[in-house]
């Protein structure tokens, strides 16, 4: 694909012109010319009909990718996060208590297989009762 650009010159109302100046920053563009250029291929290959079952899934693929990027870091963070949590509760927990490493074994297996059957959705209330045999 050239990448080399001449200048041209456009005509356009202010009122258009305003709109690119409001939304060129919004589509993370760093110039407006760049703004009108994406804008000029979205609507040529929207225009482009014979060439739409290509120019779509490209693009919707691109706009995906986007998307999915930015959700995998947030939860990539949320999940280091969680896991700092985790950790600093186990080490004061280990601390804190006198529990033999059979008995880490079978609450590793019991938790497991809750684990599993809740598909992660583990309830406090629900395993304080179990733990006090409170039913």
């Amino acid at each position: 694909m050239n990448k080399n650009k001449d200048r041209h010159t456009i005509w356009l109302t202010d009122e258009t012109w305003n709109v690119v100046k409001e939304h060129y920053r919004k589509d993370n563009c760093s110039a407006q010319n760049e703004y009108i250029e994406k804008a000029i291929q979205f609507y040529s290959g929207y225009l482009d009909a014979e060439q739409a079952d290509s120019y779509l899934p490209r693009v919707l693929a691109e706009l995906l990718e986007g998307k999915l990027d930015a959700l995998g870091g947030r939860i990539g963070k949320i999940l280091f996060k969680l896991s700092v949590e985790e950790a600093i509760m186990a080490q004061i927990v280990a601390y804190g208590f006198n529990v033999d490493l059979d008995t880490l074994k079978k609450v590793r297996v019991n938790c497991i297989k809750d684990i599993k059957e809740t598909n992660g959705e583990v309830d406090f209330e629900d395993t304080y009762k179990y733990q006090k045999r409170l039913d």
